[in-house]
């Protein structure tokens, strides 16, 4: 694929799937991205975006992250502020919003939870 950030060099009405996952960090304009996907996907085709949140935290809300995981949430959120390519494209809804301004319709989310070890975490004393 070309770059994503730039216009796209396929045609209108190219693809019947258009499959986009793990850009948060890379993509400054979420709603010029979903612009140029519904430009090249043809009438009653999909596109599916994958996205992760970069917070890290307990999945039932009962426990406080780590210090070291709190600041990494921390460090990404500044990041993508200061380079304008945001990694809280999940917390921000931009996935929706921005599809919706690009022109599709019958947008579905669907959030799940992703472990990040299949052993899970476990402390050293």
């Amino acid at each position: 694929m070309d770059d994503a950030t730039l216009p796209w060099t396929w045609a209108e009405n190219t693809f019947d799937f258009i499959h986009l996952r793990h850009l948060f960090g890379a993509i400054p304009n979420w709603t010029a991205l979903f612009t140029q996907a519904y430009r090249c996907c043809r009438p009653g085709g999909w596109i599916e975006s994958s996205e992760l949140d970069a917070a890290i935290r307990s999945d039932d809300g009962t426990a406080e992250p780590h210090p070291v995981l709190a600041r990494w949430t921390q460090m990404f959120r500044e990041a993508g502020q200061k380079t304008g390519r945001p990694f809280t494209v999940v917390a921000d809804g931009l996935q929706y919003t921005c599809m919706e301004a690009a022109g599709f319709t019958g947008i579905t989310v669907v959030n799940k939870k992703v472990g990040l070890l299949s052993g899970g975490w476990c402390d050293q004393d």
